[in-house]
């Protein structure tokens, strides 16, 4: 699996690819039938397959002050992509000139000249280029060969990573899952923190949410992917910590695991809501708490 930069000629042996063309935050059920069509496409042709996207997100460049609303970072979407079958990511840097392109110059500038496709496949209501005036279905008229794919119901509505944002500011990670088909999850460095987790016998693995969507406030029952391949089960708060300050952090406590991840890339799913968050009449109120916590995270976990 490659990465590849929109911005300069694709190698080689990357071009002539079918491309999936779209945001893909979230890569959820809709995202995976477009992938999945230009790899099947590309194989039956004896091409790449390649998926590009968008960096950052078109909404982050026109509203730079909107609030954090990613599902995945390009690592997630990179790993998710090579899962899916693609051979390289391309990564779009939207920038100024970018968003200045019309529909024709993104055809053969971004898509022939940069990347050398030979096909591209879209969701339907996928929308490019200024003013939104490029579309699936004007990519043929453009001189580009494309396809598009129908959107993918659940529930009787389209699966779209606004559903399942929605899914997930409720506290419904279960929900957010089915459309995933797998848990929503944050990746990032472990922190050193004030160390209150220790102090109360359960030690966290502190991250900052950064750019991530916040999901609501409260305590899950999660799934910890650790940097050697590991996966530990456990309870994590994610919020501002009412008990002690302000501060947000998804503070995770793996029930079955020492070691020491400071400074480690960790992945976290959030399985489960258990509860909001609460503060508590004292540290033995909280620790009692706790300990239910992780009782529940258990049984959920073990459920599944």
């Amino acid at each position: 699996m490659e990465r590849l930069d929109g911005g300069v000629p694709a190698p080689a042996h990357l071009r002539g690819a079918v491309v999936a063309l779209g945001n893909f935050d979230g890569f959820h059920l809709g995202h995976q039938a477009v992938v999945g069509r230009a790899v099947e496409r590309a194989r039956d042709e004896g091409r790449p397959a390649i998926v590009a996207t968008f960096d950052p997100h078109p909404v982050r460049f026109f509203r730079p002050d909107a609030p954090p609303f990613r599902l995945t970072t390009l690592d997630q979407r990179e790993r998710l992509f090579g899962r899916a079958g693609a051979d390289a990511m391309l990564v779009f840097g939207f920038d100024e000139r970018l968003a200045a392109m019309g529909a024709r110059e993104f055809v053969d500038v971004a898509l022939k000249e940069w990347l050398g496709a030979a096909a591209v496949v879209t969701g339907e209501d996928f929308t490019f280029a200024r003013g939104r005036e490029g579309s699936a279905a004007s990519l043929p008229s453009l001189g580009m060969p494309a396809e598009a794919v129908a959107p993918v119901l659940l529930d009787g509505r389209p699966v779209s990573s606004s559903r399942v944002r929605e899914f997930l500011r409720s506290g419904e990670p279960e929900a957010a899952a089915r459309l995933l088909t797998r848990p929503f999850a944050v990746e990032g460095a472990v922190q050193h923190g004030d160390k209150r987790g220790r102090e109360l016998g359960y030690p966290t693995a502190n991250m900052e949410l950064g750019k991530y969507l916040r999901p609501r406030y409260g305590v899950y029952a999660v799934r910890g992917r650790l940097p050697d391949g590991r996966v530990v089960s456990g309870a994590a708060n994610l919020g501002v910590r009412p008990q002690f300050e302000e501060k947000e952090l998804l503070e995770s406590f793996f029930f079955e695991f020492n070691g020491d991840l400071y400074g480690r890339c960790l992945e976290v799913e959030l399985v489960s809501f258990l509860r909001p968050e609460a503060r508590f009449d004292g540290l033995d109120a909280l620790r009692s708490q706790m300990e239910a916590d992780c009782a529940e995270a258990r049984r959920r976990l073990a459920a599944e």
